[in-house]
């Protein structure tokens, strides 16, 4: 699986504005995303379609395809959901031992 051409991004462009909303969020190059300094989010291609690969906990990148409206609107919660779930606050037991 091929990173993204230009046209397959040229395809998502609704998409990438509403990441490129995200203020957390910045686009190193058209259709990769960092957070903070590491990679959170960029696009594959092949015949079956246009795929995400994005960071939703953790450090591993997790695939979703992201070819229809309706798996981009999926993809688009799914990493809003992330990126509130990295900046919610850690409550204070959550680090203690019993």
């Amino acid at each position: 699986m091929r990173h993204a051409t230009r046209a397959a991004l040229d395809r998502i462009e609704r998409l990438l504005e509403s990441l490129r909303a995200l203020e957390i969020l910045r686009e190193k190059k058209r259709g990769t995303f960092y957070r903070g300094s590491s990679a959170f989010l960029h696009f594959h291609e092949d015949p079956a379609g246009i795929f995400a690969d994005v960071k939703l906990a953790g450090s591993e990148f997790t695939r979703l395809r992201a070819t229809t409206g309706a798996e981009q609107r999926r993809l688009l919660s799914a990493v809003r959901r992330a990126l509130a779930a990295a900046r919610a606050p850690r409550s204070p037991a959550a680090g203690r031992r019993t």
